[in-house]
C-alpha cells in the first residue's frame, strides 16, 4: 500500500510537471510521436499490401497447381535457355492428365486471349481478356455468379455458342437492360450470354473478372488453334480436400513424366507451379520492407529519446531545490527517481498514443475517400506500448538517477 501511495504521488508530482511546461511538453512529444507514426505507418502499409497480394494469390487456389511452359521464378540468374525449348501443355497432355489423376478434384484446360473487342449491335468494347477453359474451370477457379448459370457439361463438350461476361461488360454493353439471353459478338462469331461474373474489382496483381469474357474450350478450338503459345496455354489441376498440394504435386509430375516419355535421367520438360513458390518470394520481400521500416523508425524514436533524455536534463536542473526540499523531509531515493521516471515514460506513451491516432485517422480516411482499407495489427499496436515505455525509461534513468543522488543540502542551496 505504501508503495503504491508512494507511486501515486510521483504520478501526480510528473503530471504536475508536464502540465506547467505545455509547449515543452509538446516539442518532446514530436519526435516520439513522429517515430512511432513511422513505424506504425510502415508495417500497416506492408500489412495491407501483403493482405491485398495474398488475397489476390488465394484465387489462384491455395491446392491448385499449374503445368506450364516457365516456371513462377525469375531473376538476374533466371535460365531461359532451359524453358525455351519446352512444349506447350497440349490437349493431349490435358486428356491423359484427367484420366490418370487420382487425387484431383478438377482438371481444366485454360487459355487467354487477350485485349480483344466484343460487339453487342452498335456498341463495342475494347480490351476485353477473353478465356476459354473446359468443364473443370468452375473447380479449380474462385468466382460468383451475380447472374444467370454456368457451362453444363454437355454444352461444353459439344461448344455451345454460349459465354459468361463479366460485370464491367454487362454495364458498358446492357446498361439498362438485362444481359442474359443477349447474343454478342467475340472472335468474329455469335454466342449468348448465359451468366454474368459478380463484380470483384481489380486487385493488387491485376486478377478479376470484371472484364472478362469466358467461353468453352470445344467452342474456341473451332475458331483459333488453342494450342499457341500466343495464348498461354495452362492445366490447372485441383487437389482433393484431404489432399495437400505436395502429395498433389508429386503424383503429377509422375504422370507427366509419364505421359511425355521420359527417363529417370531426363530433366523435367514442363513446370508444376503454385500459390507456395510465390507466397514464399512475396514473404522474403516484406521481410526486407518491413526490416527497413523498422531501422527507418528506429532512428526516428532515437532521436526522440535524446529529445526527451535533454529535456529531463533540464528538467531536474529546473527542479533541483524541490528535490532538495523533498529530502529533506524524508524522501526516498527511489520516490525522486520514480518522479522523473514516470515523467519521461508519460512523455513517450503520450507521443506514441498521438502517433497511434494519427495512424487511424489516415486510415479512415484512406477508406472512406479512396475505399482502401489499410491493416493495423493489435500485435504492431502492443509492440508500440512496450516500445514507448523502453523509450521512456532509459531517455530517462540517467537523469532521474542523477536526481536521486542529489545532496539535499547542496540541492537547496542551489536556489
Amino acid at each position: 500500500m505504501i508503495f503504491l501511495k508512494l507511486l501515486k504521488e510521483s504520478f501526480l508530482f510528473a503530471f504536475e510537471a508536464l502540465r506547467q511546461n505545455k509547449l515543452r511538453t509538446i516539442l518532446s512529444l514530436l519526435g516520439i510521436t513522429i517515430g512511432i507514426m513511422t513505424i506504425i505507418g510502415v508495417f500497416s502499409a506492408v500489412d495491407t499490401l501483403r493482405n491485398n497480394i495474398q488475397s489476390s494469390v488465394e484465387k489462384l487456389g491455395s491446392n491448385t497447381v499449374y503445368i506450364q511452359k516457365w516456371p513462377w521464378v525469375g531473376g538476374p540468374d533466371f535460365p531461359w535457355w532451359k524453358y525455351i525449348s519446352r512444349p506447350q501443355p497440349s490437349l493431349r497432355d490435358f486428356d491423359k492428365v484427367s484420366d490418370r489423376m487420382q487425387n484431383a478434384e478438377g482438371v481444366a484446360y485454360v487459355i487467354g486471349i487477350g485485349n480483344r473487342t466484343i460487339k453487342y449491335k452498335n456498341n463495342s468494347i475494347e480490351g476485353v481478356q477473353l478465356s476459354a477453359a473446359s468443364h473443370d474451370y468452375y473447380k479449380v477457379w474462385k468466382f460468383d455468379l451475380e447472374a444467370g448459370r454456368y457451362f453444363t457439361e454437355s454444352e461444353s463438350k459439344s461448344g455451345r455458342p454460349i459465354t459468361i461476361i463479366g460485370s464491367s461488360i454487362a454495364e458498358g454493353l446492357f446498361p439498362n437492360s438485362e444481359p442474359i439471353g443477349k447474343v454478342i459478338t467475340v472472335l468474329g462469331r455469335k454466342v449468348t450470354i448465359i451468366g454474368v461474373f459478380k463484380e470483384e474489382g481489380e486487385d493488387m496483381l491485376g486478377i478479376s473478372n470484371d472484364k472478362t469474357v469466358l467461353i468453352p474450350l470445344n467452342f474456341a478450338k473451332g475458331v483459333i488453334k488453342v494450342e499457341d503459345e500466343r495464348y498461354g496455354p495452362q492445366i490447372a489441376v485441383k487437389g482433393r480436400e484431404n489432399i495437400s498440394v505436395t502429395e498433389l504435386e508429386s503424383e503429377l509430375k509422375g504422370t507427366m513424366r509419364s505421359i511425355h516419355r521420359l527417363s529417370p535421367q531426363d530433366d523435367d520438360d514442363f513446370s508444376l507451379n503454385k500459390t507456395t513458390v510465390l507466397t514464399a518470394q512475396l514473404d522474403q520481400l516484406f521481410g526486407i520492407i518491413d526490416i527497413a521500416g523498422a531501422i527507418i523508425g528506429g532512428f526516428s524514436i532515437l532521436v526522440g529519446g535524446f529529445g526527451i533524455a535533454n529535456i529531463m536534463f533540464v528538467s531536474v536542473k529546473e527542479r533541483t531545490n524541490i528535490i532538495g526540499i523533498q529530502k529533506s523531509l524524508g524522501a526516498k531515493n527511489y520516490f525522486i527517481m520514480l518522479q522523473f521516471l514516470i515523467e519521461s515514460v508519460l512523455l513517450c506513451l503520450m507521443g506514441g498514443f498521438i502517433g497511434l491516432l494519427i495512424v487511424f485517422i489516415l486510415a479512415f480516411v484512406s477508406k472512406i475517400f479512396f475505399d482502401l482499407t489499410i491493416v493495423v495489427d493489435i500485435g504492431k499496436i502492443i509492440l508500440t506500448i512496450a516500445l514507448s515505455t523502453a523509450i521512456g525509461l532509459i531517455s530517462g534513468f540517467i537523469p532521474a538517477y542523477n536526481a536521486a543522488r542529489l545532496d539535499p543540502v547542496e540541492a537547496i542551496r542551489s536556489k
